[in-house]
Order: structure tokens, then C-alpha cells, then sequence
């Protein structure tokens, strides 16, 4: 009868362990899942923010460049695909066809020199590039705080736990495309443009 009662209690004090050890892993993922989503809408609001830029900056460009039709429809359906994007995985695909096609209208642009020297052009190319600074920025910063979380997810015995309380891996990472790993290279002498592949470009998550 006593062995039985010890055996119970043992019982009964492995299960308040390991439901103590539940309950602080559960607290940890959602704290950490809610970083994430912080970081993720800072990284949503500069690229809307770039979105918002584009068509006064395309607008300008038409003013010089009216032939370049292409170009400008790559442009418009890569922000069409971005703005109507519902997940992050799909807006981060989104702005990857953007980058691209963004990419291809400034090496454009090296061909019309009166556009280069146009004052409203060279404050919406300031205006995109401190854009682009800050989407770099919160980027990285989105990146380093969704590797934390998916670090800790996959850290035993946080894999059982997190199981159980419905958290998984999120693998909406921010990778550098093919695109961005080449160096546009300008000849401003021919108005010749072709891409240059950069030696050893840094990994990205």
C-alpha cells in the first residue's frame, strides 16, 4: 500500500515537471512568434512604403523613356503581385520580381543622360534608395529574429512541446534571388548594360 502511494506521488511529481516544463516553453514560443510577426510587419511597412514610390518613379522615367514598355510592365505586375500578396512567403516572392524588375529600369535609365540629370527623378532615386536602405536594414532584422525562433522549435525537447502546442518551422526567409547576385554593368560610353556576376556573393538566408 505505501510503495503504492509513492509511486503515485512520483508519478503525479514528473507530471507537474514536465507540464511546468510545458507551460515555459509554450510562454517562450509565443513570445517569441509575436517577435516575429513584429519584425515582419516593420518589413511589410518599407515595402509598401517602396510600393508607394514606384509609380511616381515609373511615371518620371515615361517621360523620357516612353518605348521602354516592357520594362514598365514588368514593373506594374511585379507591384500588382506584391500589393494583392497575402502571406509572407508570397510577398517575399513578390518583391524578389520586383527587385528584378526595379533592377532592369535604373540600368534603363543610364541610357536617357537628361532623365539622370532630371530634379524630380534624382529625389525619387534618393527617395528609393533610402527606402531600400531601411528594407535591407529590417530585412536582416527580420531574418535574425525568425532564425531564433525556428532555432528554438527545433532544440529538444522544445521539438515535443512545440508539438503539442501547434507551433512549427516558418521558412518565409528572405533570400537573396539570382538577379540580385549578378552587378549590373554600365558602359556610359556606348549605353551598353550587361550584367556582371559578382565572385563570391555572401549567402543569405
Amino acid at each position: 500500500m505505501r510503495k503504492g502511494i509513492i509511486a503515485i506521488v512520483i508519478i503525479v511529481v514528473v507530471l507537474l515537471v514536465l507540464f511546468g516544463q510545458y507551460v515555459g516553453v509554450r510562454n517562450t514560443l509565443v513570445t517569441k512568434n509575436e517577435a516575429v510577426k513584429a519584425a515582419w510587419s516593420q518589413v511589410d511597412i518599407v515595402l509598401q512604403r517602396r510600393a508607394d514610390l514606384i509609380p511616381n518613379l515609373v511615371e518620371t522615367v515615361k517621360g523620357f523613356a516612353q518605348q521602354e514598355q516592357k520594362v514598365f510592365g514588368d514593373i506594374a505586375a511585379a507591384r500588382s503581385r506584391l500589393l494583392s500578396a497575402g502571406t509572407p512567403q508570397e510577398r517575399i516572392a513578390a518583391n524578389q520580381q520586383l527587385d528584378g524588375a526595379l533592377g532592369r529600369l535604373l540600368v534603363v535609365v543610364e541610357n536617357y543622360p537628361q532623365l539622370r540629370s532630371n530634379e524630380n527623378f534624382l529625389r525619387l532615386q534618393d527617395e528609393l534608395a533610402g527606402t531600400e536602405n531601411r528594407i535591407a536594414v529590417e530585412r536582416k532584422r527580420y531574418n535574425d529574429t525568425l532564425q531564433d525562433y525556428n532555432t528554438y522549435v527545433q532544440r529538444f525537447p522544445n521539438n515535443i512541446y512545440a508539438g503539442f502546442a501547434g507551433f512549427k518551422i516558418n521558412d518565409a526567409y528572405f533570400a537573396a534571388s539570382e538577379g540580385s547576385r549578378q552587378t549590373p554593368k554600365v558602359d556610359f560610353g556606348t549605353g551598353n548594360t550587361t550584367p556582371q556576376s559578382t565572385p563570391q556573393p555572401a549567402p543569405a538566408r
